[in-house]
């Protein structure tokens, strides 16, 4: 079976990020059954293992194996200072430089303003295309203000939820394309090679011209 990891990257224990993340896994098991997917918080790794790049302890040692156990990945982190945050970069640097190779990977990142929005393409995107990622899809910026929460399970906004299940969709298909999972009553499908890279639809108020002027949030 298939193994779809979800990594995010906020050191917040109660994170929007977490719920985007959430969310993702849960849309992902409930519409495309046949994939197993499992879920890795960065921030509940030992602080000073991971900063220290201690690979061989033994919960660092894990969380790497199930990065290269899997055939996919959610990465999603909160954006800091126009970025993905620090905690997200210090795990990112313990994989080998292949770490990603022969991959898909669906980047999410949330934030207070869409100024942000490019974030995704113009700061995390390449790090997994070093990473040698097979397929990155177009990921998806969900501002914090469509996460909603109350009495009951936190939730997005209708138009947000839409948006990222249709980037999901979208992932879960890039697999299928590439011959993952395979079927039992032949050989896989042949790779095709991945779509042009596309920045995360921004939403409608707001061109990507305008969000390449605007000024960032601090």
């Amino acid at each position: 079976m298939p193994k779809l990891l979800a990594l995010t990257g906020s050191p917040s224990a109660h994170s929007r990020t977490d719920v985007v993340a959430d969310l993702a896994l849960r849309h992902l098991t409930r519409s495309h059954p046949g994939f197993e997917t499992a879920r890795l918080a960065v921030r509940e790794l030992p602080a000073a293992d991971l900063l220290a790049a201690r690979r061989g302890e033994p919960e660092i040692r894990r969380a790497l194996e199930a990065v290269a156990e899997a055939d996919g990945l959610v990465i999603a982190t909160p954006v800091y200072k126009a970025s993905y945050t620090g905690l997200l970069k210090a795990f990112l640097d313990l994989l080998p430089q292949d770490g990603l190779v022969g991959k898909a990977v669906l980047p999410l990142a949330t934030g207070g303003s869409l100024a942000h929005v490019l974030t995704i393409d113009y700061a995390l995107r390449p790090v997994l295309a070093a990473l040698g990622a097979r397929h990155v899809t177009a990921g998806r910026f969900v501002l914090d203000s469509t996460v909603e929460r109350g009495s009951g399970p936190d939730r997005l906004r209708p138009e947000a939820e839409l948006d990222l299940l249709q980037a999901v969709d979208e992932f879960a298909d890039a697999l299928r394309v590439a011959g993952r999972p395979p079927t039992a009553a032949g050989p896989p499908a042949p790779a095709t090679t991945p779509a042009p890279a596309t920045a995360p639809a921004p939403a409608p108020a707001l061109t990507a011209a305008d969000a390449l002027t605007a000024t960032a949030a601090p």
